[in-house]
C-alpha cells in the first residue's frame, strides 16, 4: 500500500489536529457519513518510503497527499492526482470539535423554531431573542431549554423605541451554539434574514411541533383576536405566508404597497384536513462541496516521503483538513 500521507500533513482527529506520524492505533478521527460528521478509530497504521507526493489545492485549504489517496467527488472517489478542477467533499474543519446538540422534537421544539422566525436573531454562532414582554421572553428560555439542552436565562435590557423616542426596558435570552444557529438557518433556506426566510419544512413533522410553531410564532408577530376565537399573523414575508396558509387551508391575500401581510388562523383549522406530516431530518447538514483548483507533484527534497496510511472502524473515512479522503482499499 503506497497511499498515505507524509509525516508533517496535519489529519482532523478529535480534539484536535494530529500530524500523520502521530496516528497510532486507537486514536479517533473525525469523517463524514451522510451529511453529518461522525467519528471513527484508528484500528491499523501502516508506513511506506515514496518519492513523489501531491499538493491538493481547494478553495479552502491545501493538503500534501500521495497521488493515489482517494477522494471523495458526486460521482464517486478518484485519485488526488486525477482531482484538479473536480467537485469533492468538504466539511468547515473549525466546527468539528463544536458541541452537537439533540433535538428534543415535540411543541418546544416548535415553539423556539415559530419564536425565532417572528422575533428572533440568528448569528454566525449564537441565537437570541430580544423582547419587551417578559412572559414571552420566560416561555422561549423555557422551550429552548428543553428541546435543546442548553441553558437559558433571562437577562434584563435596555431597547431604545423610535417611535416614543425614549430607552424602554426589555428583556434578552441568547445562548452561544454555532450548531443551534446553523440548524436554524437551512431550516429557513439557508438565510434566517425576515424578509427572505422560507417556511421550515422541519416543523411538519408532526401537529404537536406545528402546534408548538403557530404558538411561538404568533407570541412574536400575532394578536389574539378578541370576538372570535382565532389568531392573526403579520409578517412583509409574503412567501413564508403563502406556504402556511397551504398548510392550514387558509385564503390568504397579500397586502399591496409593500406593507406588512395578515394571515388569519382560526382555533379549529385542522378541521379543514389539510395538515400533511413530513418528515425531514432535524439535524444541520455539516457537509458542503469545494472544487480543487490545482493538483501540483511535490517531489520529496531529499530523503523519501514516509507515507502513514490508516485502517478505520466503523468509517473507512477520514479527514485532512476537513477534506475527505480514504486509503485504497
Amino acid at each position: 500500500m503506497s497511499d498515505g500521507l507524509p509525516s508533517r500533513q496535519t489529519v482532523n482527529a478529535v480534539g484536535g489536529r494530529l500530524r500523520a506520524r502521530e496516528i497510532a492505533v486507537g486514536t479517533r478521527l473525525w469523517t463524514l457519513h451522510g451529511h453529518r460528521a461522525v467519528q471513527t478509530t484508528v484500528t491499523d497504521v501502516t508506513a511506506v518510503k515514496v518519492r513523489t507526493a501531491v499538493e491538493v489545492a481547494t478553495s479552502h485549504a491545501a493538503f500534501t497527499v500521495s497521488g493515489d489517496l482517494l477522494l471523495a467527488t458526486p460521482g464517486g472517489w478518484i485519485r488526488a492526482e486525477d482531482a484538479a478542477g473536480r467537485t469533492i467533499a468538504w466539511t468547515h474543519a473549525r466546527k468539528l470539535c463544536r458541541e452537537r446538540l439533540t433535538f428534543r422534537m415535540g411543541y418546544a421544539f416548535g415553539y423556539v423554531v415559530g419564536a425565532t422566525c417572528a422575533d428572533g436573531t440568528v448569528g454566525k454562532n449564537y441565537v437570541s431573542l430580544v423582547v419587551n414582554d417578559e412572559a414571552f421572553a420566560t416561555r422561549y428560555a423555557r422551550c429552548l431549554t428543553e428541546a435543546t439542552g442548553l441553558e437559558a436565562r433571562l437577562q434584563p435590557v435596555v431597547r431604545p423605541s423610535g417611535y416614543l423616542g425614549r430607552d424602554l426596558p426589555g428583556f434578552r435570552v441568547r445562548v452561544v451554539s454555532s450548531y443551534l444557529a446553523d440548524a436554524l438557518r437551512q431550516y429557513a433556506g439557508g438565510d434566517a434574514h425576515h424578509m427572505r426566510q422560507a417556511f421550515p419544512r422541519v416543523l411538519l413533522r408532526d401537529r404537536e411541533v406545528f402546534d408548538g410553531f403557530l404558538d411561538g410564532y404568533a407570541d412574536g408577530d400575532g394578536c389574539r383576536a378578541k370576538h372570535w376565537a382565532g389568531r392573526t399573523l403579520v409578517s412583509a414575508n409574503v412567501p413564508f405566508l403563502v406556504d402556511l396558509a397551504e398548510i392550514i387551508g387558509a385564503r390568504f391575500t397579500p397586502a399591496r404597497n409593500g406593507l406588512a401581510s395578515h394571515l388569519v388562523v382560526v382555533d379549529r383549522w385542522a378541521a379543514r384536513g389539510t395538515f400533511r406530516p413530513e418528515h425531514h431530518d432535524a439535524d444541520p447538514v455539516e457537509s458542503s462541496w469545494v472544487t480543487v483548483e490545482s493538483v501540483r507533484p511535490r517531489p520529496a527534497p531529499g530523503k523519501p516521503f514516509t507515507l502513514y496510511g490508516y485502517r478505520l472502524q466503523p468509517h473507512p473515512t477520514f479527514l485532512v483538513n476537513g477534506h475527505l479522503v480514504r486509503v485504497a482499499a
